[in-house]
């Protein structure tokens, strides 16, 4: 973006261009920069210069011979060259811009070079706030059917062309020229083509009638030969006409524009055959009212330089437009790579469309010709989705409420936040604010990373999708078909799915850990799942790369097989979260409840849940007021972590050290003796309770995890009733706490009185573990029971997104 104050000191005259023989662009992968490049080189000019980024179009220029350096850096500039910059380098930040400054060499903008390098050319310029560059394209087509050769310049590539520049040995160049940043007032036209005019680009002009001033200015450059070439039907380009001393003709699709046209072409209307029945529906490959009048302006400047109007006008409806103008980029099966005849019987189609759209006239008008074009009589189409990234902050604010209006067109829209450019933020100007005045069906994704994702996933066979604005959007649509090859979004059942098991973590529970990971990830193969290990304490800290983890490339579903800290209290839960990939078990906030064994105990007892009586100390010294004996325990570990037994009061500083040796607290309870059992929950269904009978009597990290250590009887040797207590006490523990998936309710039973202990929300899947073995007795075998955590857990998000 540019200031006045920049144009007006910053660059030097357009003057000193005329000794120069070598030119270095800054940004020459762009759409105007690589035009302006070709045209240069084609004069015979030495050209170089620099892009950011690797793209189709700087491939191109290498293979054409013009020099691409990737990178903004000093050394790329010469002492030989001119510097050449679009409006969108920062000049305060370029390197270039600097070395340049440095070593004395004249820099000057795009928009001065290209009207310098066009100084013996008879210029056409098409202008206007929408439909510069479909208008150019169409005129420029049908010169060239015409046998006129033109020149075209066009502000996007332009498929058919190869590219943003279309060469031509004829007089007349045809060119897009921008009124932003008044940079069209470098060209010297012959013949102006303004399409409409409204309020935009205000970071600059400040207001409508500074914005048409310049173009009435911009007008007033046309010679007495001339002509203002402007659109009947738009109030805008009506003013300026009224204001413009230069001669006038209007043009639109009426018969009567029609007649007008004819007469002052010397043609016969009955020969000329310019109306809605030959421009609109069914005749041009660009769909849209708003296209048959970028039609006519066309045919106007065409004719009015002497283009045999028939041959133009073929030209003209064979124009398939540029690129990111209601551009196809997929019309196919919905799931991608299936039989295509079969599909569209079935009406299982998708159709994929990028457009450039940014101003509630343009967002208006490419709906409406995709509504022509897509839903017409006898159409399969099911519903038009939009999804719409905002250009500039400063183009939004006055504009929110038109936005809204006129997205709500669609059937659905998903917005985006603002594509900022330069710009700072504006206070209070946000996406949100057009996302709650919409209409329709909306959603509003912060985040542009996480659109195709999102979007795949509220896809239905027959949809229409439209990527829209000016911004980094173009990336979406490429993006959104990557993700469906990737992750099919038709398929409803949940076999042969990609899966990471995460295992292993950091916490003292690590050990166990890695045995439930591979135990969980040779089940997952066995049941044909594309499966892989993934230690995330090790990949954070070994490589830090997460790619794997996010795009078409991440897992359908991430198998929690972690515990303890960082990994039941809602640690990795909130990194999955942050990387929007979906998970078994529990969310951050009740991984994080169940995992502070104090705060479970504050919210079950209110409940009328029994639990045994304790205190949460920081402190060794700390006194226990209630009688031993105790079981001290870290508050936030794993169940049988730093867990200790006490008799007696004298070992209870020692058995609080040991537990503050793995957590800030420790909780000290009373000793409940009696039978421990432990009750699973599995799909909202409690399991038989599973009766725990350590050898040594005590259970501990031990004898939990030392196959043989403990019996482990199921069902537990209960009374019925007592049994059917439990269960019901750990589903209403499970449901108190927000759990979801699998857990299992650890408890002690004392003369029929069940005392809960704690919540487990990863219970462990290792040949000793409790849910495996309860699961087991209710019919369920390792491999079933993992593939229902596989199947919770997808159903359960794509509920949820």
């Amino acid at each position: 973006m540019r200031k006045r104050d920049e144009i007006a000191q910053f660059f030097s005259s357009t003057q000193e261009l005329d000794p120069i023989r070598a030119f270095f662009l800054v940004g020459i992968g762009g759409a105007g920069m690589s035009a302006l490049a070709r045209l240069l080189a084609r004069q015979g000019y030495e050209v170089q210069g620099s892009d950011s980024t690797v793209s189709a179009e700087t491939h191109r220029l290498i293979a054409e011979g013009i020099e691409v350096h990737i990178g903004h850096t000093a050394a790329n500039v010469t002492d030989n060259s001119a510097l050449v910059v679009t409006d969108a380098i920062d000049l305060d930040t370029s390197p270039e811009v600097r070395a340049a400054r440095q070593r004395g060499l004249p820099i000057f903008r795009r928009s001065q070079a290209l009207g310098w390098a066009l100084r013996d050319k008879r210029i056409i310029a098409v202008t206007g706030t929408h439909g510069k560059t479909t208008t150019t394209g169409m005129l420029g087509a049908g010169l060239i059917a015409s046998d006129i050769d033109p020149l075209v310049i066009v502000g996007a590539n332009v498929p058919e062309w190869n590219g943003p520049i279309r060469e031509g040995n004829g007089e007349w160049a045809v060119v897009e020229a921008c009124e932003a940043y008044d940079a069209f007032h470098d060209l010297q036209p012959t013949i102006v083509v303004l399409t409409n005019l409204e309020l935009d680009h205000v970071d600059f002009h400040g207001s409508y009638e500074n914005l048409r001033e310049s173009v009435v200015r911009f007008t007033n450059r046309i010679p007495a030969d001339g002509f203002l070439v402007y659109c009947g039907e738009d109030r805008g380009a009506c003013e300026v006409a009224e204001l413009s001393g230069a001669r006038a003709i209007s043009y639109g699709l009426s018969i009567d524009w029609g007649r007008q046209m004819a007469n002052k072409l010397g043609l016969n209307f009955s020969d000329l055959h310019v109306d809605p029945t030959i421009l609109g529906v069914g005749k041009m490959s660009l769909p849209g009212r708003h296209n048959a009048l970028n039609a006519c302006g066309a045919l106007m400047a065409g004719g009015l330089i002497g283009a045999d109007l028939f041959r133009m006008m073929e030209g003209v409806r064979e124009f398939t437009g540029a690129e990111r103008r209601l551009q196809t980029i997929y019309d196919g099966p919905l799931a991608i790579g299936s039989d295509r005849e079969a599909a569209r019987l079935a009406g299982d189609w998708l159709t994929v469309i990028d457009d450039y759209a940014h101003h509630p006239s343009e967002i208006a008008a490419s709906l409406a010709a995709v509504r022509e074009r897509y839903f017409g009589p006898g159409s399969t189409s099911n519903r038009l989705i939009v999804v719409y990234q905002p250009h500039l902050y400063s183009r939004t604010a006055p504009l929110i409420a038109e936005f809204a209006e006129t997205l709500s067109a669609a059937d659905l829209v998903v917005i985006t936040d603002i594509y900022p450019a330069r710009e700072a933020p504006i206070p209070g100007v946000s996406s949100a604010r057009i996302a709650e005045r919409v209409t329709k069906n909306v959603r509003y994704v912060p985040s542009r990373h996480l659109l195709a994702q999102s979007v795949a996933g509220l896809l239905k066979p027959g949809d229409v999708v439209v990527g829209m604005g000016a911004g980094n959007i173009s990336e979406f649509a490429p993006k959104l078909i990557d993700e469906l090859e990737s992750h099919p979004v038709t398929r409803n059942d949940y076999q042969n799915r990609r899966i990471t098991v995460l295992y292993g973590g950091d916490s003292a529970e690590r050990e166990v850990s890695l045995l439930s990971g591979r135990a969980i990830a040779a089940a997952l193969k066995r049941l044909g799942h594309r499966t892989r290990l993934v230690d995330m304490t090790e990949r954070l800290y070994v490589s830090g790369d997460l790619s794997d983890f996010v795009g078409p490339n991440r897992p359908d579903l991430v198998f929690l097989a972690v515990h303890g800290t960082h990994a039941e209290d809602g640690a990795i839960q909130g990194l999955l979260e942050l990387l929007h990939v979906p998970y078994t078990g529990s969310g951050i906030q009740a991984s994080a409840i169940a995992m502070d064994k104090e705060l479970t105990k504050r919210i079950l007892t209110a409940q009328g849940i029994r639990m045994p009586r304790g205190v949460l100390v920081q402190e060794s010294q700390a006194e226990i007021e209630f009688a031993g004996p105790w079981v001290v325990k870290p508050n936030a570990q794993g169940s049988t972590v730093g867990l200790s037994f006490v008799t007696e009061r004298n070992e209870l500083a020692h058995a609080i050290h040991t537990a503050l040796s793995y957590d800030t607290s420790a909780l000290v309870e009373e000793w409940i003796v009696g039978m421990e059992i432990s009750t699973p929950v599995l799909g909202g269904v409690a399991l038989m309770p599973v009766e725990i009978a350590p050898n040594s009597g005590i259970y501990d990290f031990e004898s939990k995890y030392t196959p043989g250590a403990t019996q482990e009887i199921v069902p537990a040797r209960l009374p019925d009733d007592v049994i059917s207590d439990a269960r019901r006490i750990a589903l209403e523990a499970h449901r108190l706490l927000g759990c979801v998936g699998a857990t299992r309710t650890d408890a002690i039973v004392r003369d029929g009185e069940i005392f809960v202990l704690e919540v487990n929300t990863l219970p462990g899947m290792t040949g000793t573990s409790l849910l495996p073995n309860s699961a087991r007795a209710a019919g369920i075998d390792f491999d079933q029971l993992c593939q229902r955590h596989v199947v919770e857990a997808l159903e359960r998000y794509a509920k949820t997104s």
